[in-house]
């Protein structure tokens, strides 16, 4: 399905019923909710890939569950995550979603808002994600949103001030950092954190791969559309690949050091995927990060194929090195092996969130998924600029991506960014 003009006129009528509900809906529904073995409604916003997987994981969580709405930008992504949960017999079961409860465009995520859900599952593009994490935390639901958080430092500060209303409110906030719920990363952080390593020095981090998807654009499509659909290859939508995916080992390498960094300078560019269809992002990126206490990271990320892979964190200390990734091990003064039992994350995160809101506990990661994606951008405003950025300078910069409104019309492209010149 095409969005039109009409469609998205459409969407925007039914988005201003949403509000009018969330005003009606019955305040003490929520004060009871997630009691005991009372059933959990969910709602996902968001029907890609990621989107389909992660309802389709807090469907499969301990305890009733219903899926009560659900909300994209496109109908035709919409109804198909809904045939593919329908595949499996134990997820048909908790599928209770009606025509007047499926909405589709840009403003569908309010629909969900006021659909009487209790937890929703946010897996839209970055670049969309604070504004849907206000919406859920302002209709006082649980949340479950994909890293990273934002794309720019406008939408992280978003995110750090909807956070805070959420930890006044009592809700649980889950993050897509799923690292923070795997057997493995769990007891060597244990190890670290005691002080196995000494005093920490330095770390490095990386995730290098070939290249990832893309949709080839359909005469239908107008330039918004287009950018939608490969949304991966454009800055305002996922925030460089370095935002989007290398988030994952910042956020270990901060995890590790028990603190963001300070500063951080580096370089990157656009070397091999230089087609239009992708976008106008970078193909690799490498970034020096500073920590307060003066250990350095050295980072990297690469899209780029027929190149030496790796997807791993390491930290290096006065009596000894942690390294992640396809084994986890200690080398030096305290070695250690990682022997314990391996656990899927991807189902955890959502067992662990949905064990806590049964049992009435706290359980936020808001704030550490908006510091370890600000890491993430700093990073990109670093290589994308040429210049050093400091943490305090990437928290306050109004330097914001996207267009005003998400009209289906012409959109140009960004030119690609280049080092040394400033931004437009």
């Amino acid at each position: 399905m095409t969005t039109t003009r009409r469609s998205f006129l459409y969407t925007a009528a039914a988005a201003a019923t949403a509000q009018s509900l969330l005003r009606a809906r019955d305040q003490g529904r929520f004060a009871r909710q997630g009691q005991g073995g009372d059933e959990l409604k969910v709602a996902l916003v968001g029907c890609g890939g990621r989107g389909s997987g992660a309802i389709a994981q807090a469907l499969s969580t301990k305890g009733p569950t219903r899926l009560v709405a659900i909300a994209d930008m496109f109908g035709d992504r919409l109804e198909g995550c809904l045939q593919n949960l329908a595949e499996s017999d134990e997820l048909k079961k908790r599928i209770d979603v009606p025509k007047e409860r499926r909405f589709v465009g840009p403003d569908a995520y309010l629909g969900v808002m006021a659909s009487g859900c209790d937890v929703v599952v946010v897996a839209t593009p970055p670049h969309f994600r604070p504004a849907h994490f206000e919406a859920a935390i302002a209709a006082k639901k649980h949340v479950f949103f994909e890293k990273p958080v934002a794309v720019d430092a406008p939408g992280v500060r978003r995110v750090i001030a909807a956070h805070e209303k959420s930890v006044q409110m009592g809700l649980a906030v889950c993050s897509g950092l799923q690292r923070h719920h795997q057997n493995p990363y769990l007891e060597i952080m244990q190890r670290i954190h005691r002080g196995d390593l000494g005093r920490v020095l330095f770390a490095r981090c990386s995730w290098n791969q070939g290249g990832l998807w893309h949709a080839d654009r359909q005469p239908e499509w107008s330039d918004m559309e287009w950018q939608l659909r490969n949304w991966l290859y454009f800055t305002w939508l996922s925030g460089d690949h370095i935002v989007e995916q290398h988030v994952h080992n910042l956020d270990v390498i901060n995890w590790a050091l028990q603190a963001h960094p300070t500063r951080c300078r580096g370089m990157g560019g656009r070397q091999v995927r230089t087609d239009p269809k992708y976008g106008h992002i970078f193909d690799h990126h490498a970034v020096q990060y500073q920590y307060e206490n003066g250990a350095y990271c050295f980072s990297e990320s690469r899209q780029i194929d027929g190149c030496a892979n790796d997807v791993s964190e390491h930290v290096y200390g006065a009596d000894g090195e942690a390294h992640m990734g396809g084994s986890f091990r200690i080398t030096g003064k305290n070695a250690w092996k990682f022997e314990g039992q391996q656990n899927d994350p991807y189902q955890t995160e959502h067992d662990d969130l949905f064990a806590a809101i049964r049992a009435g506990k706290p359980f936020q990661e808001g704030r550490m998924v908006a510091e370890s994606t600000l890491t993430a951008i700093m990073g990109r405003m670093a290589t994308y600029s040429g210049r050093e950025i400091t943490w305090d300078q990437a928290l306050a910069s109004d330097e914001k991506w996207g267009p005003e409104n998400y009209e289906f019309g012409p959109l140009p492209v960004d030119p690609v960014p280049m080092p040394g010149q400033k931004r437009g």
